[in-house]
């Protein structure tokens, strides 16, 4: 570094030299756990870190790595491609040849497509290369299954507020960090929770906030660390789990947990017109013949958040969130739904009776189209009691009690709009 060159980031200065100098991840570090067995067989498979950003993946590689003596060699799926593993291959052989291993760290390995993900494999096949991914989307659904057999995945946790504390303690006592800057216990047990588990973002506003104050106060926290947007990623597993989580506090008609992943969603950037389908769903899906005003509520709560934009739409939705958790609940129409479709899907085909037919020509009327067909507002008694249905589907919508009480109905309205509230 020269007298004109700025000094690195925090996190940067502080990352672990050693694995002892790892904070959090003892599910993996700790005595007898994964990492720590494999380090003592002086063995590296290769391996998939899994885990949100800020919880040391990168570092983590880099220590491996040195525990075994191997070659590092880093990549980033953002900006690497066929030809940079290339020429990785072509390095770890000149090493091979050396009677050196190679550690091949590809950062943001979910962004590799099958082809470049594909080019990996014969060289970890051949353990030319013990091959590191490093991702924070779910490598079920974005590291190739054959390369994912080849690898073992390890998940790695956000950090704790104690896991926090203890870094942010560090960064005010290691003469790589911020030496002679103090924090105030208010603004630290602040910055533990705005992390939100993640170390390089509490670094990071740690610095910029030892600029603004000395001893740190919640103030300058609060200043240096901006808008709380909760961590979400839009494309990612957090996101589906989110959404997840909303629909299953509203059939489980918890209100307040309803309202916390609702907002969780809008304020960590979701889409709000998507939150509005999803909630018009449940409403089909889980409230049903129960409530059948709730469906109402939602498509209005729908075309209201889409009317007014945000924010003043998302009361619209909360209002919708709230209204569906109280509100009863029945799945009936959605069971039945899929019991019928599942049915056409899978070739049962079944003929249209002869008295349900329709019968333009006399010809048809003297093959028995539409004879003894039973006109509702003429015979409701007939109507009820014929069949609608040949005999034989091997499926049923409605239990035989129900659609026994149904087939006593005589009046339209009310009594018929009840007894479907019995589906």
């Amino acid at each position: 570094m020269t007298l004109f060159d700025p000094p690195a980031p925090l996190a940067e200065r502080l990352r672990p030299q050693t694995i002892a100098e790892v904070v959090g991840q003892t599910h993996l570090l700790g005595p007898g756990k994964p990492l720590t067995r494999l380090l003592a067989s002086g063995r590296l498979p290769s391996l998939i870190l899994w885990g949100p950003p800020g919880v040391g993946k990168t570092t983590l590689a880099r220590l491996l790595a040195g525990e075994v003596r191997a070659h590092f060699i880093q990549l980033s799926a953002v900006s690497a491609g066929v030809k940079d593993v290339r020429e990785a291959v072509t390095e770890a052989e000149g090493r091979r040849g050396r009677g050196q291993k190679t550690v091949l760290f590809l950062d943001e390995i979910h962004r590799f497509n099958k082809a470049q993900q594909d080019a990996l494999l014969p060289h970890v096949e051949s353990g030319l290369l013990t091959l590191i991914g490093a991702t924070t989307e779910n490598p079920s659904f974005e590291v190739n299954p054959a390369l994912r057999s080849r690898a073992r995945t390890l998940v790695l946790e956000a950090l704790t507020p104690d896991d926090l504390r203890a870094l942010i303690g560090r960064a005010l006592t290691d003469p790589r960090g911020l030496d002679g800057v103090g924090i105030e216990p208010g603004a630290l047990e602040l910055l533990a929770r705005l992390a939100d588990g993640d170390g390089r973002r509490a670094l990071g506003t740690l610095e910029a906030a030892s600029v603004l104050a000395n001893p740190v106060d919640e103030a300058a926290i609060t200043e240096a660390f901006g808008k709380h947007l909760p961590a979400m990623d839009k494309g990612g597993e957090d996101f589906y789990n989110l959404i997840s989580a909303l629909h299953k506090s509203v059939r489980g008609s918890h209100v307040d947990a309803s309202l916390y992943w609702l907002a969780r969603m809008l304020e960590g950037g979701a889409d709000p017109l998507y939150v509005a389908r999803r909630i018009v769903r449940i409403a089909a899906e889980d409230i049903g013949l129960a409530d059948p005003q709730a469906l109402r509520l939602a498509v209005a709560a729908r075309d209201t958040a889409e009317f007014l934009g945000r924010p003043e739409g998302d009361l619209a939705l909360a209002q919708a969130v709230v209204y569906l958790s109280l509100a009863p609940k029945s799945n009936s129409v959605y069971a039945a739904w899929k019991k019928v479709t599942r049915a056409v899907q899978e070739g049962e085909t079944l003929p249209v009776p002869l008295h349900l037919r329709n019968a333009p020509t006399e010809l048809m009327k003297r093959q028995g189209y539409g004879k003894g067909y039973a006109y509702y507002f003429d015979d409701p008694a007939g109507s009820f009691a014929q069949n609608y249905l040949p005999e034989g589907p091997s499926w049923t919508c409605i239990s035989p009690a129900t659609r026994a009480g149904r087939a006593g109905c005589r009046s339209a309205g009310a009594s018929c709009v009840k007894r479907m509230g019995e589906l």
